[in-house]
C-alpha cells in the first residue's frame, strides 16, 4: 500500500480509501451489507493496508457508523486509522435534523461518536454545501468541533467551486480550521471537476479524494446488479450515450489487457497525479483485490487516448443538479427550427 500526505496537512492516508456505503441496514436499502457480512471485507482492507475510511452519518440512517465501527473496535488499533465522517443529509423527519446549522452540527458529532464508540474522528466532513445556512455559522461550529477535540480535522465534500472558496475566505478572515480534503466524484465517463475545482484544490493545497470511479457500476458494464436495479442515481447521472461509449472504450482495454473492465476504470482515477485518495465501495474481497491490482497498472499512451476519446463535457453532478440533468444526446429541434 502507498500512502500520501493529504494536502498540504501533515495527516498520511492509504491511496485506497474504504467506502462504506453499502455497509449498515437493509432496511435502508436492499443492497446495503449487515455487519456479518461487511466485516471480511472491512478485515480485508485492514490487512493489505488501508487506513483511510469514509463513513457518513446519513448511510443508513446511523446504522452504517455503527456497523462499521463496531467492527473496526474489534479488530482494529484506532490511532491506527484515519477516519472520517459526514454531516448534513436528513436523519429524520424533524426540522433541524439536516442541513449545517450550528444546531445541526453540534449535535450530528456528538451522536456520530456515540454511535461509532469514539472519542473523536480524524476528518469531518461537510457532505455538501448548505446553501439556506450562513458559512459563517457552519465554519464556526466546525471550527468549534476541531478546538473541542472532537475532530482532527475538518473536510468538505460535493460542492461548487466557488462555494468551496467561500468557506476558505471566511475561515481564513476569521483564523478558524481549513478543510484539509474535499471529497469528489472522478471517473473516466465524468470529468466536470478537472475544470475549476481540482486545480482550485491544487493551488489551495487541499487533498483530493474520488469517489464513484466505477460510474456507480457503469465502466464495470454490469448494470444487473441489485443497486443498479434499485437506485435511480445511476440513470440519472449516467444514462447518456456518451456514458455507454466509454464503458465500451473501458471493456475494450480490459480485453486487450486480459482484465476486469473495473480495474482500468480504477487504473484511470489512480493515474491522475492530483488523485490523493480513491474510495473503494467493494461488495466483495475479490472486488477489493480489483483496485489492489489497478494500482501497480501503468496506463500506456494509446489505452488513455481510448478510454478518453469519446468524453464530451456535461452539466455538474451534484446536490443542486439532481433531476435536472441534460443527458449528453442531440436534443430535438424546436419551433420555427423543427
Amino acid at each position: 500500500m502507498e500512502y500520501v500526505q493529504l494536502g498540504q496537512s501533515g495527516l498520511r492516508v492509504s491511496r485506497l480509501c474504504l467506502g462504506t456505503m453499502n455497509m449498515g441496514s437493509k432496511d435502508w436499502k436492499p443492497w446495503i451489507f449487515n455487519e456479518k457480512e461487511s466485516e471480511p471485507i472491512i478485515h480485508h482492507a485492514l490487512e493489505n493496508g488501508v487506513n483511510f475510511i469514509d463513513l457518513a452519518d446519513f448511510y443508513s440512517i446511523g446504522a452504517g457508523e455503527e456497523v462499521v465501527c463496531r467492527v473496526l473496535n474489534r479488530i482494529a488499533q484506532r490511532d491506527r486509522l484515519v477516519i472520517t465522517t459526514k454531516v448534513g443529509y436528513a436523519m429524520n423527519n424533524h426540522t433541524n435534523s439536516y442541513g449545517h446549522s450550528r444546531k445541526h452540527i453540534m449535535a450530528s458529532i456528538d451522536n456520530s461518536l456515540k454511535r461509532m464508540r469514539m472519542d473523536y474522528v480524524d476528518i469531518y466532513m461537510l457532505h455538501y454545501f448548505d446553501t439556506s445556512t450562513p458559512v459563517e455559522e457552519t465554519m464556526e461550529a466546525m471550527n468549534d468541533i476541531v478546538r473541542s477535540g472532537k475532530a482532527r480535522y475538518i473536510g468538505v465534500s460535493t460542492m461548487y467551486t466557488w462555494q468551496l472558496a467561500k468557506i476558505l475566505q471566511v475561515c481564513e478572515k476569521r483564523g478558524w480550521s481549513k478543510p484539509i480534503n474535499m471529497q469528489l466524484q472522478l471517473n473516466c465517463a465524468y470529468r466536470e471537476e478537472e475544470r475549476e475545482m481540482i486545480p482550485f484544490c491544487q493551488n489551495q493545497g487541499i487533498g483530493i479524494s474520488v469517489f464513484s470511479p466505477l460510474a456507480r457500476g457503469i465502466l464495470t458494464n454490469d448494470l444487473q446488479s441489485t443497486r443498479n436495479q434499485t437506485d435511480f442515481f445511476t440513470t440519472e447521472m449516467y444514462n447518456d450515450k456518451a456514458s455507454f461509449d466509454i464503458a465500451q472504450s473501458v471493456a475494450k482495454v480490459a480485453d486487450n489487457r486480459g482484465c476486469h473492465p473495473a480495474q482500468i476504470a480504477q487504473a484511470w482515477v489512480l493515474s491522475k497525479p492530483y488523485v490523493s485518495s480513491m474510495l473503494v465501495g467493494a461488495d466483495s474481497i475479490e472486488q477489493f483485490d480489483s483496485a489492489l491490482s489497478a494500482m501497480d497498472m501503468e496506463l500506456t499512451r494509446d489505452e488513455l487516448y481510448e478510454l478518453e476519446r469519446n468524453y464530451t463535457p456535461c452539466d455538474v453532478i451534484n446536490d443542486y443538479t439532481v433531476g435536472q440533468r441534460i443527458p449528453r444526446e442531440p436534443r430535438p429541434a424546436k419551433g420555427h427550427f423543427a
